[in-house]
């Protein structure tokens, strides 16, 4: 777990924050890892690319952090420049059949349910309770059985070390819990498209979807704890959370990590959990429903950095 030492020169035309063995746990929702060799929030998109650029000129590795609601940080902590996204949004424009919304991938996926709320329009409540940035919605098509990102999404604007410039919807490949960016590309900025209901029901629908989708989430899913958010994805025609748990395994514990006892396709922190911890429960249960289903469950958490 070698730690990398970076040129001091390399990044000089960087204007934002660098800053060197950042601690990442605390910016994860469950806690857990070691630091980030070095940690840059940069200024602006053109910021980005100067960032990327450079790293690439020098040889050194770019992990991008969103709001860590789906991020296992190993505990040898991760090498090279990880990239925490500022805000960058802009001011919505609309129109008789509806708004268009540009959002910044460093801002959290609840700005597009407080628009809908706000303006009085509908079409991507199914975004209403999941954790996490746009960016990583972006990234991951985030969603649920009731729809994904790419329902909502105009275009992307996406940073490389070329520059920055939008990507139309269907100029992307999107497919379930996944959108295939530009080799070394980052997500910068979202344009949603959001429609105005077609009457007074349709709009207190989509408030009532959202409202139980909240509850439902407040309900049965361990948020009072610092959480991996779901682990797995679901496979076709069944849930993840169903398998793990008739495999015996809900309430499972490593170290200070555990396999939720209210939702067994969640992983908390119970206090001093390592990522270690969290990483061998996630293959234990991988393991337990190969052996017992001959389900290979995909992961839908991302495990970052320097792992033994």
């Amino acid at each position: 777990m070698k730690r990398v030492s970076i040129r001091s020169d390399l990044f000089r035309h960087f204007r934002g924050e660098l800053r060197r063995n950042e601690p990442l746990a605390p910016r994860t929702s469950v806690r857990v890892g070691g630091a980030a060799d070095l940690f840059a929030r940069p200024a602006d998109a053109e910021d980005l690319r100067v960032l990327l650029a450079a790293a690439a000129d020098g040889g050194v590795p770019v992990t991008v952090l969103g709001g860590g609601a789906n991020t296992i940080v190993a505990d040898g902590g991760v090498e090279g420049v990880v990239v925490k996204l500022p805000a960058w949004s802009e001011e919505p424009t609309f129109d008789e059949g509806g708004g268009t919304f540009v959002f910044g991938a460093g801002e959290p996926i609840t700005k597009i349910a407080q628009a809908m709320k706000k303006h009085g329009l509908v079409g991507a409540e199914f975004l209403a309770g999941i954790p996490g940035t746009i960016g990583g919605a972006t990234a991951m098509n985030a969603g649920t059985k009731n729809g994904e990102t790419v329902r909502v999404v105009e275009a992307v604007e996406i940073a490389t070390p070329e520059g920055a410039r939008w990507w139309a919807r269907d100029e992307l490949v999107w497919r379930y819990r996944g959108c295939e960016l530009p080799r070394g590309g980052v997500v910068t900025r979202l344009r949603v498209r959001l429609r105005r209901p077609a009457g007074e029901a349709e709009l207190q629908a989509s408030r009532a979807a959202m409202e139980a989708d909240l509850a439902y989430r407040r309900r049965t899913q361990p948020l009072h704890l610092p959480n991996s958010g779901s682990v797995f994805r679901n496979p076709p025609g069944d849930y993840a959370g169903r398998l793990i748990e008739a495999c015996g395994l809900k309430g499972l514990r490593q170290g200070g990590a555990q396999i939720a006892e209210g939702h067994a396709n969640w992983i908390v922190n119970l206090g001093g959990a390592t990522g270690g911890d969290v990483s061998y429960l996630i293959e234990k249960a991988r393991a337990e429903v190969r052996a017992r289903f001959g389900v290979e469950l995909e992961p839908e958490v991302k495990r970052i950095g320097r792992w033994s």
